[in-house]
């Protein structure tokens, strides 16, 4: 014998009805985007980025510093941490700057 089906099943049932129909729109009907085939970003891209990051990291700190937010000993330290890998993110772009210029050639 089979019996109706229940409030709770009716809701699981209509649930996986429902996102098997989301699952085909998805796969079927929504286009790609033409940046998701992009290729990544190179490098270099990466590295600027990671140096804006940095600059505007330090402009943060030096406000926050004069706001009183930190101690002489803390924001100097911050900020050299900050200055030393900011220094070994621009050598990098300029090693790698230097390799694309001696390639070019």
């Amino acid at each position: 014998m089979m019996s109706a089906l229940g409030p709770g099943e009716m809701a699981a049932l209509l649930a996986c009805v429902a996102l098997a129909a989301t699952v085909g729109v998805f796969i079927f009907w929504i286009e790609r985007d033409p940046s998701d085939s992009a290729p990544h970003r190179s490098q270099l891209d990466q590295l600027l980025d990671r140096r804006e990051a940095i600059f505007e990291n330090l402009r943060d700190l030096r406000f926050e510093f004069r706001a009183g937010k930190f101690s002489e000993a803390d924001y100097a330290e911050m900020r050299d941490t900050l200055e030393a890998e900011a220094g070994a993110v621009v050598a990098q772009i300029e090693r790698l700057t230097e390799n694309h210029a001696h390639a070019a050639r």
